[in-house]
């Protein structure tokens, strides 16, 4: 949250899984109002569908205040990174869910103005270039068989 707030410039964001809660939620909208470019890359193949339609049930709220969110279309891409500003970076195993966020001892590596920041976000524009950008009517356009099951299984957020 501190890395969400603190953005001046840009957060960039690559996460297999985006099961937010209230105060993350309400944290990329407020950046993104403010100014900040918030990207975030999801995979475009899921490994979990259930967790994927639980994903998708933010994309809407997101991008109407300016969050870009893409999917990356070769396939699953299970990387973890948090880059904002070329001065902080993490990089690990945190999901953005619940369980990786509060519950699991998960592992990362909290970078601060050393020259590896750089090359992470290297690896984030290049993995950019093989993103679909998701779009409101994409979302619109979703199934609705897909919108239900996300809602739904997003009464048990906690617990994916």
């Amino acid at each position: 949250l501190d890395m969400i707030y603190g953005a001046k410039d840009y957060l960039h964001i690559m996460t297999p899984y985006l099961i937010l809660d209230h105060e993350t939620l309400q944290a990329f909208q407020f950046a993104a109002k403010r100014g900040v470019d918030v990207k975030i890359i999801m995979p475009h193949i899921p490994d979990k569908w259930y967790a994927f339609v639980v994903a998708k049930t933010y994309y809407q709220e997101l991008l109407k205040t300016g969050v870009k969110i893409y999917e990356y279309t070769p396939g699953f891409i299970h990387a973890k990174s948090f880059v904002t500003d070329d001065e902080q970076a993490v990089v690990g195993t945190i999901n953005l869910d619940f369980r990786s966020l509060y519950l699991h001892f998960e592992c990362a590596a909290y970078m601060y103005k050393v020259p590896c920041i750089a090359d992470i976000e290297r690896d984030y524009q290049e993995t950019l270039e093989k993103c679909q950008r998701i779009t409101v009517e994409d979302c619109r356009r979703e199934k609705l068989s897909v919108k239900a099951a996300g809602r739904i299984l997003r009464l048990f957020a906690p617990l994916m």
